[in-house]
């Protein structure tokens, strides 16, 4: 289990509080002109949440629970602040309680698109500019599911409009030295030729955390961390730096001997999780380090990327928002060229700015956890987003600079007023499971910020677009879909006039296809996604020489089955085989039952190295294959895992 940089640091928040000062902003020459991260808004991105049953490689609780083999509950828990979980088309069920206004107490998981694409949406509606993609240690256990979720945020990052760069947290990567070299090379030096990768000075950007510190999780010296600097920037890269507060005053959080290598850095971000807790803090912090740093990074040509944070609910700092909002004052005013904020979905320590239970309503009864009005005040579940907007504009100079923060915690009480209904639904594109619809802007007296799309009455999905595609949808159904839209007050417009269609037949159509997954096991890289990728020349692999083994597949709805196509690698280097197997059905993912008692099946690559399972007629969401013997290999076998109509 990864271990975040809050665990390393400890806090020595200042709480001696300061008189009021100059309200003049400070602004200094940017060593770069504008790009993707000088003057812009920068989030950290962890993107580490795993469940399971997703499909993901790691197949586990990812980040959500101390034991990942077991389901959150109050017992099993690693998270501080709950999601707002009303945008998501897909949450998994945990052990808590419902929620207080009754719903099921469900979480998402990283490794769906649509949580992504959910995440990258408010990104582009609230001003975030920049995503930095945390990547550690890549080469354990984790770091399948991390290379899925990094093509997941290319993804979404492209669809988005918004931008992204690897950031790089060395935290207790004992082999980084060499290591982070080939991880470049070999995989994430491939998203630069992303259009959405992040550049400045026309360099793709890549960021190194962890350099400097005085800890046992970060053991390397000076020369070692400027021989790695210094090869990114002989890959081309503008690097940016994550370091400790006091790199350049000294103390005990940085080690001694390092200005050198912190200085060939091109942009400098120093770390406040730990260090401030209050808005004197910051006022500390601002005297005593960033003037000095800011001057330290004019003097040297260096960018200076200073860090904002929300606060911590559980630990109640954030203050409805004034705790936020002078550091954004305080950044901005000492000419930092952009601002990095810590972090858009660190659930887990509670420094999240992504949609968060507003109230007692939205958390699970059991929980014991704290809301965002915690402190008396209400606030909406975007709050932190809004501020963050209103951060960004004050950085890039479209509000005056201000101690004062410009969003009420809940707009409501100015903004009474819906949007107009959205006009002309229609429907662009539909196949067997798929259903694509656009439709005319809704307008509004303040600003529409989204939309949100149902099926049948249920919502099946959010944008901040005006088209989308619903997905996993039963083959030969009929659907009527309207769209409702939203402003920053929460008020939503009533319901568009109605467009319905009914899904094409199943045919030849893979269900399967890109479906979440489960299984039993795997051994290595060979992960049950592998399976649904459409690509046969990847597959997936169970235990060995542990049989029983299973592989599962969520079609995402009760959806008419009548058979089933296994298939492995084509190459002859794959001998015949035969596998023994049966095939079992669930419509709940909980109580299965057998379709295809015990057989065995012959896969030969002379004959394409696939197999058809006619299965009995009938609706199905869960098909479940178990293994039992594989004359070919000790182990269950698959690399194309399809379902048809």
């Amino acid at each position: 289990m990864t271990i975040s940089r809050r665990r390393f640091l400890g806090s020595t928040a200042a709480a001696t509080a300061l008189a009021a000062l100059p309200l003049t902003a400070g602004r200094a020459g940017a060593a770069s002109p504008p790009g993707d991260v000088v003057g812009k808004i920068t989030v950290g991105y962890q993107g580490w949440f795993a469940c399971a049953g997703d499909g993901a490689p790691i197949n586990a609780w990812w980040h959500w629970s101390n034991d990942w083999g077991q389901p959150p509950s109050p017992t099993n828990n690693w998270i501080n602040v709950w999601p707002d979980m009303r945008e998501y088309t897909r949450g998994y069920p945990t052990a808590y309680a419902n929620l207080g206004n009754g719903q099921p107490a469900t979480l998402f998981s990283s490794y769906d698109q649509q949580a992504v694409d959910t995440h990258f949406a408010w990104m582009r509606q609230y001003g975030c500019d920049t995503a930095a993609l945390q990547r550690f240690n890549p080469n354990g256990g984790e770091g399948a599911t991390r290379d899925a979720v990094a093509a997941r945020v290319r993804s979404a990052a492209e669809s988005h409009g918004v931008k992204f760069y690897i950031m790089y947290d060395v935290s207790g990567w004992t082999t980084m030295q060499p290591e982070i070299k080939a991880d470049w090379t070999n995989k994430m030096s491939a998203h630069t030729a992303s259009s959405a990768y992040a550049r400045q000075n026309g360099k793709p950007v890549v960021c190194i955390w962890g350099f400097g510190f005085n800890d046992g999780n970060h053991p390397w010296d000076a020369g070692t961390c400027l021989d790695v600097i210094n090869w990114f920037k002989g890959q081309g890269c503008y690097v940016i730096g994550g370091v400790p507060r006091e790199w350049r005053v000294g103390g005990a959080g940085t080690r001694t001997g390092f200005i050198d290598t912190y200085h060939a850095f091109n942009m400098i971000s120093p770390w406040m999780v730990g260090a401030i807790s209050d808005a004197a803090g910051s006022d500390n912090i601002y005297n005593t380090i960033n003037i000095g740093d800011q001057a330290d990074c004019n003097s040297h040509g260096i960018d200076y990327q200073p860090c904002v944070l929300p606060g911590e609910v559980h630990a109640r700092q954030r203050a409805h928002g004034d705790f936020m909002w002078r550091q954004f004052y305080n950044m901005v005013r000492v000419g930092a060229q952009g601002i990095y904020i810590s972090m858009f979905d660190e659930y887990g320590e509670g420094n999240q700015i992504a949609k968060s239970a507003e109230n007692s309503s939205m958390l699970p009864t059991n929980s014991g956890m704290l809301a965002l009005d915690e402190d008396g005040t209400p606030c909406s579940s975007d709050y932190y987003l809004r501020l963050t907007a209103d951060g960004g504009r004050m950085l890039k100079g479209q509000i005056a600079l201000t101690p004062t923060r410009p969003t009420p915690p809940v707009i409501g009480s100015g903004d009474t007023q819906a949007p107009s209904v959205p006009s002309g639904l229609h429907v662009t594109a539909h196949t067997a499971t798929s259903v694509s619809l656009a439709w005319t802007a809704a307008t509004d007296n303040v600003g529409v910020t989204g939309y949100r799309i149902f099926a049948n009455g249920t919502q099946v999905g959010s944008t901040a677009s005006t088209s989308f595609t619903v997905n996993g949808l039963t083959p030969s159904t009929g659907y009527s879909f309207t769209v409702t839209a939203q402003d920053a007050a929460g008020n939503s417009s009533p319901a568009s006039a109605a467009a319905s269609v009914t899904t094409d037949p199943g045919g030849n159509t893979n269900l399967a296809l890109n479906r979440p997954t489960a299984e039993s096991s795997h051994t290595q890289v060979y992960g049950s996604g592998n399976a649904v990728d459409g690509n046969s020349g990847t597959y997936w692999e169970s235990a060995n020489n542990a049989f029983p083994q299973w592989l599962q597949v969520d079609l995402g709805a009760v959806t008419p089955v009548s058979r089933i196509v296994l298939a492995l690698p084509p190459s002859p280097a794959w001998g015949a085989r035969t596998q023994t197997l049966t095939v079992a059905a669930s419509n709940d993912g909980g109580n299965f039952s057998t379709l295809v008692g015990s057989a065995g099946y012959t896969f030969d690559p002379n004959t394409g190295n696939t197999v058809t399972i006619p299965v009995p007629a009938g609706s199905r969401r869960y098909l479940r294959l178990t293994f039992t013997a594989n004359t070919g290999w000790p182990a269950g076998q698959v690399s194309e895992f399809q379902v048809y109509a």
